[in-house]
């Protein structure tokens, strides 16, 4: 097991640990307590220089592109490797991120860790060369090989509501195809990027420069890896806005691009469904991680004639919720990541009290003197119009909105400008699938079904992203197709 204190210290690039330039540190805060708990190398232009030209070297100069068994052993050994380390893993990820600790043997840590298993498998199984029948083409009878090969060096950008997942989900399917990568992780996560760079580094095989992690709190530095002509795809999760400015500042050198950006997801309860058996545990579920989450149902959608029973259930379903010490085993709520989203959810529930019905919350929280806690919030009585209803508050905050009939219920569920998520629940079930093959959104769970799985594929339609996480279809995001014809062969 390696230390939690060197898990933290050292960026990998060409495959040596190394400090910043110059030795320059950032802070990391515990959302929890506002204290500054430790530091993360402070990269600049230089160091993320390297680490691209450090990918570029690997992908071009060594057999990991093409050498499928050597990137199934080196998987193995990651997931072996993050398998000894998950207790130090852990009291990090809670510690910076303000993860409950009581969520963490689930998606947050232990099951991106079992999720590799996936990558591990389809190295097994995945065709990675093809051939077509033989046809004759102007003339001549022709033989052909598809062949999918890794797209090259990977810029993958990662946030700070899931960090060890998300940083997993796009390392593992990057990997594996054949890609080398530059993690670049929020400034306000650094640590699990660095812990997946040292424990790379120490226990594996993996080639030097195949995985690159940089750590910066400056933009212009992470803006690199958009532009620069030697990364060859950007896989970024992240905020709608942020997903623009990435695909513009790609544009120019047409780099390939995947996206799993914002959602303003519906859960839809039909006249014939029991609201009291799905709406008070929906409502306690958009507070998990204080509803730092993009896929969270954080709108429910129910009958115009039943409002007011689904109000009074979701109150009670938000009324117990267990939130505040992320440490605290029995809790499911934590702080926000930092005070600039602490601020930016206290604003939408302003909007709210201005738009419409704050039932539940809506205020900064007397509980703790210090961390970045806000109220688990529910709201009603707002027009579809309303930010609160058309806008991703990235906070514990449940809108519910009536509808007339089930054609109302569709325009409402789809009227925004995301399709990350949705669901359905009704007595009948072939109504329910009937409304969910209706929603323009990239997940519908029916009636409590969940599709939150390694082999199902994950992202958006409309302005939730490109592309798709987990899956096959996540391992062929990292691959570029190429036909081969030749002159087929007698006989």
């Amino acid at each position: 097991m390696t230390d939690s204190d060197k898990l933290t210290r050292h960026m990998l690039i060409g495959g040596e640990l190394v400090p910043a330039t110059g030795g320059r540190t950032f802070g990391n805060v515990n959302p929890a307590t506002e204290e500054v708990i430790g530091a993360a190398p402070e990269a600049d232009i230089a160091d993320m220089e390297r680490a691209i030209a450090a990918a570029r070297r690997a992908f071009d100069g060594t057999a990991w592109s093409t050498d499928v068994a050597l990137r199934r052993r080196c998987l193995v050994q990651f997931r072996d490797a993050l398998r000894a380390n998950v207790e130090p893993l852990r009291s990090l990820l809670v510690a910076e991120s303000g993860i409950p600790v009581g969520l963490t043997s689930g998606i947050p840590l232990e099951e991106p860790i079992a999720y590799l298993d996936h990558y591990i498998g389809l190295l097994e199984s995945y065709d990675f060369e093809r051939t077509l029948p033989t046809k004759t083409i102007m003339g001549m009878p022709t033989d052909r090989i598809i062949r999918r090969e890794a797209a090259g060096v990977v810029a993958a950008i990662t946030p700070w509501n899931h960090p060890f997942y998300l940083n997993i989900c796009k390392v593992g399917a990057a990997l594996a195809a054949g890609c080398t990568v530059v993690l670049k992780p929020a400034p306000d996560t650094p640590w699990m990027a660095l812990a997946l760079g040292v424990i790379a580094a120490e226990h594996t095989d993996i080639p030097a420069g195949v995985l690159n992690t940089v750590t910066t709190s400056d933009n212009s530095v992470a803006q690199i890896l958009a532009t620069h002509p030697d990364v060859d795809a950007v896989t970024l999760t992240g905020s709608t806005a942020t997903g623009r400015k990435v695909m513009s500042a790609a544009s120019d050198t047409v780099k390939r691009v995947t996206l799993e950006l914002g959602g303003k997801s519906a859960a839809v309860l039909l006249d014939d469904f029991d609201l009291s058996a799905a709406v008070p545990a929906l409502a306690g579920a958009v507070c998990f991680h204080a509803g730092q989450g993009c896929v969270s149902l954080t709108r429910l959608l129910v009958p115009k004639t039943r409002l007011d029973e689904a109000v009074d259930l979701a109150a009670q379903g938000i009324g117990q919720v267990p939130w505040g010490d992320p440490t605290d085993p029995g809790n499911i709520m934590g702080p926000v990541v930092n005070a600039a989203q602490r601020e930016r959810v206290l604003g939408y529930y302003e909007i709210a009290a201005k738009d419409g019905r704050v039932v539940i919350g809506g205020r900064p929280t007397q509980r703790f003197e210090r961390g970045y806690y806000v109220e688990p919030t529910l709201i009603t009585d707002v027009d579809p119009s309303s930010r609160v209803v058309q806008e991703e508050i990235f906070g514990p905050a449940l809108v519910i909105q009536p509808y007339e009939n089930d054609d109302d219920a569709v325009r409402l569920a789809d009227g925004t400008i995301f399709g990350l998520g949705a669901a359905v629940f009704s007595a009948d079930p072939e109504r329910a699938m009937a409304m969910a093959r209706r929603f323009r959104t990239g997940t519908v769970g029916v009636n409590g079904g969940q599709w939150f799985d390694v082999e199902s594929p994950f992202g958006g339609y409309k302005q939730s992203g490109l592309g798709r996480e987990w899956g096959t279809e996540g391992l062929e995001d990292f691959l570029e197709t190429k036909t081969i014809a030749f002159p087929a062969t007698a006989g």
